[in-house]
């Protein structure tokens, strides 16, 4: 498992091979990951949006930028953690993902980075 910590927040990841899959007509390795946001700031945080970097082992980078993480802008307490899972499609047997969040400090009004670690996403096929 892959983390980051940023300004007392963290950011833990854990990837999982799915398998095989057609998309749009083109064979595809699909990958899930899961990711814990935790607040161990002193400060109540608000995720507002979301800013990755997919690359794939074809010289493939795509970008995604959204508000929050599937449909929500997760609040966090100190000590509170949010869980979420979501996933990927790469052409090639491997390739990685990396990132950040946009967060608001409630008390300052202060908006920040949360560095997403980066980490990697490889097919079994792909080891060698």
């Amino acid at each position: 498992m892959m983390y980051e910590v940023t300004q007392g927040i963290k950011v833990s990841v854990k990837t999982r091979f799915e398998g095989k899959v057609v998309d749009q007509g083109l064979p595809c390795n699909a990958f899930s990951y899961l990711v814990k946001i935790e607040n161990n700031s002193e400060y109540v945080v608000q995720l507002k949006k979301r800013y990755w970097a997919i690359k794939d082992s074809l010289n493939e980078t795509e970008f995604v930028y959204g508000d929050g993480v599937v449909g929500k802008r997760p609040v966090l307490k100190p000590g509170e953690s949010h869980v979420y899972s979501s996933g990927c499609l790469l052409k090639g047997d491997f390739g990685e993902m990396g990132g950040y969040y946009e967060m608001v400090n409630f008390s300052t009004t202060e908006i920040f980075k949360v560095t997403i670690p980066n980490f990697k996403l490889v097919a079994p096929q792909g080891v060698n």
